[in-house]
């Protein structure tokens, strides 16, 4: 019998009850893959992982570039985008209107072909799942660079040396991680797959990071601070030492130095109650003894996640800019 007394009470996003039941306020909708006729993008929801069922992902091409206008021949591999979309951990699916959408415009606006990923979420699946899920989806990736993969999309569409990891909020976080365990596992040579992609880039829009001390925004908007740390706690109970586990918070990690690729790009709002979290995590990777280059792009007057919420607004459209000018610098620089 469901017991109707609530144990955590994170309205207006979810609640959970102490008998266990979650009930999500938020992000609950779903849209089916489909071809978007604004876009021109195919879509398609793949299953990743037999043993764990519930790692999925939906698919994106660009069929205009990739399908109708090339024989098999003369058509040219693009890149690949693996995204992680946000939610605290704990909301949200790829398979969200806003999302999906969202998806749509960057694959067409790139000329990429994506993976939006589905990981298990908390607080069922307290973290580290989100992580592994999303390290299992990298090798599933990988799994296709021999051009005999499970997906007949990524075989004939994605350019596995071309591949970059991306997110926002949450999603931002687990990219940010996505790229150390990356970084390590070549370094170490623990895991043989990494080597069938090529990492060129992570990009992080608004990520997901805190810390015990409050901060910039966190001192003056002490309510969404409160939240977020809630949040944490809620999806990563095991967490000792809070908000300054590696896991939220880059300066107590070691390992940034290991950072598996050349370039990372950051998408900071101006209101964002992360903002200097952001922009500490920027000083962090320069200061460390990663050799790649970090740029930021800071949205004035922006709160968090503004470019879902409004996405044909001008700073909107100005972040999907340079987020696919990023993905193609490559291809601009080399041919």
């Amino acid at each position: 019998m469901s017991s109707s007394e609530i144990a955590h009470d994170f309205s207006p996003h979810l609640r959970v009850y102490k008998d266990g039941r979650v009930e999500r306020l938020e992000g609950t909708t779903t849209v089916p893959p489909s071809y978007d006729q604004n876009t021109g993008v195919l879509s398609k929801d793949v299953a990743i992982s037999a043993s764990t069922p519930c790692l999925s992902a939906r698919v994106y091409i660009p069929t205009d570039t990739t399908i109708n206008n090339h024989s098999d021949a003369k058509r040219k591999k693009v890149p690949l985008l693996v995204y992680f979309h946000g939610g605290a951990f704990c909301l949200e699916t790829p398979f969200s209107p806003m999302y999906h959408n969202y998806l749509n415009s960057l694959v067409s606006e790139a000329n990429a072909v994506a993976v939006s990923v589905h990981y298990r979420r908390a607080p069922e699946h307290p973290l580290p799942a989100a992580y592994d899920d999303s390290w299992t989806a990298l090798e599933w990736v990988s799994s296709h660079s021999g051009g005999d993969g499970p997906d007949d999309w990524l075989n004939t569409y994605a350019d596995l040396r071309k591949v970059y990891v991306a997110g926002d909020s949450a999603g931002g976080n687990i990219a940010h991680h996505m790229g150390l365990r990356y970084g390590c596992a070549l370094k170490t040579k623990t895991s043989d797959w990494v080597e069938g992609i090529d990492l060129r880039g992570i990009i992080l829009v608004q990520p997901f990071f805190m810390g015990n001390e409050p901060v910039g925004n966190e001192r003056t908007d002490q309510a969404t601070r409160s939240l977020l740390v809630g949040l944490w706690h809620l999806a990563c109970p095991s967490a000792t030492d809070g908000c300054d586990d590696p896991q939220i918070n880059p300066e107590k990690d070691p390992r940034l130095s290991s950072m598996g690729c050349a370039r990372v790009l950051i998408f900071v709002a101006e209101r964002d109650v992360q903002r200097e979290r952001e922009w500490l995590y920027r000083d962090l990777l320069v200061k460390s003894e990663w050799e790649g280059t970090v740029e930021v792009m800071e949205a004035k007057g922006e709160d968090h996640q503004f470019h879902l919420f409004h996405p044909t607004s001008n700073d909107a459209v100005n972040l999907m800019r340079r987020f696919v000018s990023f993905l193609n610098e490559n291809e601009i620089r080399h041919g």
